[in-house]
């Protein structure tokens, strides 16, 4: 047994070690949280865009591996490519992260080759945006799969009750990190005259400090956590047969959840309004500046807001749950959602006040309704199952998660409309509504063998 590989019974024991890697553990969200907020949500998409805008032909069309492509589309495809890619790897990485006992080294694999993409984010300028496209692709991809290896942590760092609390810091870590960085965006950008950069420099170099914030803090987690040898009982060594198990373990996961229909009833409501969240996040910056015609001070001040609003708001609807239950807290929020793309819909362009307006509304139920979303899950997992379940949410999670840009992407592609294509993500929200409403959670509770709570 290394320093770096121990059991986990013997690691647990030990309440000082317990909490320095939990320590450890926050600032991988503290790491990589920066690439969510800078890049995808605030930089890239309007960037990538103008890049894309100035290698167009006369009808606005890029052509990637020959396939005509409106440049104001690109953006919205390439993040529904890269979360195809990253579902494509998860079960491989998973199965010989689980086979060998040895996340470390994956999730230092993954979160470097992600920090190295967005690094090389400095040199996407001109008309290189298969150059953006292909780093887009890698960086959020190789996300995605960090997020399976450091989530899967948790379980073995955490005691059952205190997971809610070291999770929950872990989030507020991200928030933290993500606010600071853009207020030094801020500063950078709008100043970029006076430190004798373009404004094209000055994102390109946001962008890029972004992947070397990163590189730069997933050391401490990789110097804190400690990778545990627990292998499946007749697994072969070093991820044998990785593939197979990874897809095999999630098929038997699914069919597990067929005998908890309601279990498997929210998971689907859930994957539906979190995809509509998730592009309403990532494509906001684009409606922003190509529709509204904002500034990038604009965006980037509206982002700021969201991230500080998001503690309040994810404090707040935990307040409210307590009071009306976390189901209907929920179903409040995706009514906000709906009315939030109703207003931005009709919002005038050239009117900061307002869009500052809408963030506002969007960092008051973004974090509340992924954080009470989880929580109720949890209630609808058979005791003894809490990491398979979570791991087949995480999956199936990312495994729809492209529909939304997807979608973002054809309406706009159909319509030349990015206000088209803002409001058909409604049908996300509607859905995820009606098919969450029709979930009988006290029900659903009972069926998992779980105590009810007074409020649910």
């Amino acid at each position: 047994m290394t320093a770096d590989t121990i059991e986990p019974e013997e690691y647990a024991s030990d309440p000082a070690e317990r909490k320095r890697e939990q320590r450890g553990w926050y600032f991988y969200d503290f790491a990589c949280s920066v690439y969510s907020t800078s890049v995808l949500t605030v930089f890239l998409g309007p960037y990538l865009t103008s890049v894309a805008e100035a290698a167009a032909d006369a009808h606005g069309y890029v052509h990637p591996l020959g396939i005509p492509v409106r440049a104001g589309s690109l953006f919205a495809y390439a993040v529904s490519a890269s979360i195809v890619v990253a579902v494509v790897v998860m079960p491989l990485v998973g199965a010989v992260a689980d086979r060998a006992g040895r996340k470390k080294p994956l999730l230092a694999a993954s979160a470097y080759l992600g920090a190295a993409a967005t690094t090389g984010m400095f040199f996407l300028a001109g008309e290189h945006y298969l150059l953006g496209t292909f780093l887009l692709i890698v960086a959020n991809a190789s996300l995605s799969v960090s997020m399976v290896l450091y989530n899967a942590y948790l379980p073995q760092i955490a005691e059952p009750d205190e997971r809610d609390a070291v999770s929950s810091r872990g989030w507020a870590f991200g928030y933290t990190s993500g606010a600071l960085v853009l207020v030094l965006n801020l500063v950078l950008y709008s100043g970029h005259d006076s430190f004798g950069l373009s404004e094209g420099e000055a994102v390109r170099i946001c962008l890029a400090s972004a992947g070397l914030w990163w590189g730069a803090f997933t050391l401490v987690p990789l110097r804190r956590l400690r990778d545990r040898q627990v292998r499946p009982e007749g697994a072969g060594r070093s991820g044998e047969g990785a593939v197979g198990s990874g897809w095999g373990q999630l098929r038997a996961t699914l069919k597990d959840m067929r005998r908890h229909p309601l279990t498997l009833s929210f998971l689907l409501a859930y994957l539906i309004y979190n995809d509509g969240i998730q592009t309403v996040i990532s494509q906001a910056s684009i409606y922003g500046s190509e529709e509204l015609k904002l500034d990038q001070t604009t965006l980037i001040t509206a982002v700021l807001l969201v991230q500080v609003l998001a503690v309040a708001g994810a404090l707040g609807m935990g307040r409210l749950a307590r009071v009306y239950g976390a189901k209907r807290t929920i179903l409040g929020s995706l009514a906000v959602w709906t009315l939030i793309l109703a207003a931005g819909y009709f919002l005038p362009a050239n009117s900061p006040v307002f869009f500052y307006w809408l963030a506002a509304a969007i960092g008051l139920v973004m974090g509340g309704s992924q954080a009470l979303s989880r929580s109720l899950f949890s209630h609808l997992i058979p005791r003894g199952k809490e990491a398979e379940y979570f791991s087949a949410y995480e999956m199936s999670d990312r495994g729809l998660s492209w529909l939304g840009p997807l979608v973002f992407g054809l309406a706009y592609q159909l319509t030349g409309s990015y206000r088209d294509a803002i409001i058909s993500l409604v049908i996300f929200f509607a859905v995820g509504f009606t098919l969450l409403a029709r979930v009988p959670v006290r029900r659903a509770v009972a069926a998992a063998g779980n105590p009810i709570p007074d409020r649910i």
